[in-house]
């Protein structure tokens, strides 16, 4: 199983071909680095980390968006993997197309140092908001 940094432009055209209609929420699951690369020096991974999402949580509002909840992961129940991952966040966009202008957004690139500065990879998985009934 691979954790990235970015996606590769198969997983953008196949984000943004989805015929789902309305908002995504986005899963993030994040693994941190030990300790931070530069600018961040001195920080562990999930204290630079911590400086890109507070500045992209106010993007994402701004933007339409939501954080609907974020926290740290404590264990596996039904499955298991080989990432020994340290944080969920859900956060919700209108659409796949707001998500993607969002990240390419200037702002975002800007505040994207800290994000790579603490961030070892994660997987991000788009979800519908319609479930089982």
């Amino acid at each position: 199983m691979n954790i990235g940094q970015y996606p590769n432009p198969d997983q953008i055209a196949a984000l943004l071909g989805s015929q789902e209609p309305g908002p995504v929420v986005m899963v993030n699951l994040l693994k941190f680095k030990d300790r931070a690369d530069a600018p961040d020096e001195g920080l562990s991974g999930k204290e630079a980390y911590a400086k890109y999402a507070d500045a992209m949580v106010a993007l994402v509002q701004q933007n339409g968006g939501r954080l609907i909840w974020s926290g740290r992961l404590t264990g596996m129940v039904i499955g298991s993997s080989d990432v020994p991952f340290d944080m969920v966040a859900l956060v919700e966009y209108p659409s796949r197309r707001a998500f993607a202008a969002l990240v390419q957004d200037a702002r975002v690139q800007a505040i994207g140092v800290h994000r790579a500065a603490g961030l070892e990879g994660q997987w991000l998985i788009a979800a519908s908001a319609e479930g089982v009934r």
